[in-house]
C-alpha cells in the first residue's frame, strides 16, 4: 500500500498546450521538493501522477522540441 499525498493546496496551472480540444494536463511544480504532480484538468478531483522534477523537465523539453508530435 502507498501513502497518498495531500495535493489539495497545490498551485495547479494548466498546460500552455491546452487549446488542443480538451486533452489538457495541469501541473504543480514547486509544490513538492524535487517532484512535480500532474493531473488531468478535466478531472481535478481524480488521481495525480508525481514525477521527479528532472524527468518532468526533460519531458517538457521533449514536447517543446517536437519529439512528441501533436495528435
Amino acid at each position: 500500500m502507498t501513502d497518498q499525498l495531500d495535493l489539495s493546496g497545490a498551485p495547479w496551472f494548466k498546460s500552455s498546450y491546452s487549446n488542443n480540444g480538451g486533452a489538457c494536463i495541469e501541473a504543480a511544480p514547486g509544490f513538492l521538493p524535487g517532484a512535480v504532480p500532474v493531473r488531468d484538468s478535466k478531472d481535478p478531483e481524480g488521481p495525480a501522477l508525481v514525477f521527479g522534477a528532472d524527468a518532468f523537465i526533460a519531458f517538457v523539453q521533449a514536447v517543446k522540441s517536437g519529439e512528441f508530435p501533436a495528435c
